[in-house]
């Protein structure tokens, strides 16, 4: 943090306390290839009717559909390793809803957040140039209310973060995490599924208050 030779600091450090974490896993493409299939098929009729700027959803039960198998085995396996690396102490937890998402040309997704889940995760399916990334914004109010100018910009003074994707990442994050995609700029459809993680059972066994009477 200081170059001056003559300084009169010994030792410093920077704290990242509070971190948020996005986990951005690849998926070796013998397993992908299988989901992307299904998936297309699923959505064949869609991307043969779907026009230029719209953007579509399905029912969001897809991860009870034997076609997407696979994709819950890979989202329920790393959701799994998440919560090892958190060390959060639960006893089990259950996809709560699955959707696929279909942007035309044009199309994008709004800031949003996924209310009611403790993980969301995105899995893309199909992706190119111009429709492969998607947007994380700094979930804190307080940093817009003074925003000086940068002479750089990094993630220490970004208010978002762009990640890059490709056919067959798979996006763990925070559900309260807000998040967008741009428009489409390629010719071709952008496709991904997402899926909302929850605790199994949490009203019964993780929601009473973290403290006791007289504490």
């Amino acid at each position: 943090m200081h170059d001056d030779q003559s300084s009169p600091i010994a030792r410093s450090e920077v704290l990242p306390i509070f971190p948020t974490f996005i986990w951005k896993l690849q998926l070796e493409p013998s397993i992908s290839a299988g989901i992307n299939r299904e998936v297309l098929t699923k959505v064949g009729s869609v991307l043969a009717t779907i026009s230029m700027g719209e953007g579509w959803q399905s029912e969001q039960n897809w991860h009870e559909l034997p076609e997407l198998a696979g994709l819950v085995a890979c989202v329920e396996r790393a959701a799994a390793g998440v919560l090892r690396f958190l060390h959060v102490a639960h006893e089990g937890f259950d996809i709560t809803a699955c959707w696929v998402n279909v942007n035309a040309k044009g199309a994008a997704h709004r800031l949003h957040t996924h209310p009611n889940n403790f993980l969301s995760c995105v899995y893309y399916v199909q992706t190119h140039a111009g429709a492969d990334t998607v947007n994380f914004h700094d979930p804190r109010a307080q940093p817009s209310i003074i925003r000086p100018p940068v002479t750089r910009l990094t993630a220490e003074n970004t208010d978002q973060a762009v990640v890059h994707v490709q056919d067959g990442t798979l996006l763990l994050f925070p559900a309260w995490l807000p998040h967008s995609v741009d428009p489409n700029s390629s010719d071709r459809p952008r496709i991904s599924a997402s899926c909302n993680i929850m605790f199994r059972g949490y009203s019964e066994t993780m929601s009473k208050p973290l403290w006791t009477r007289g504490a």
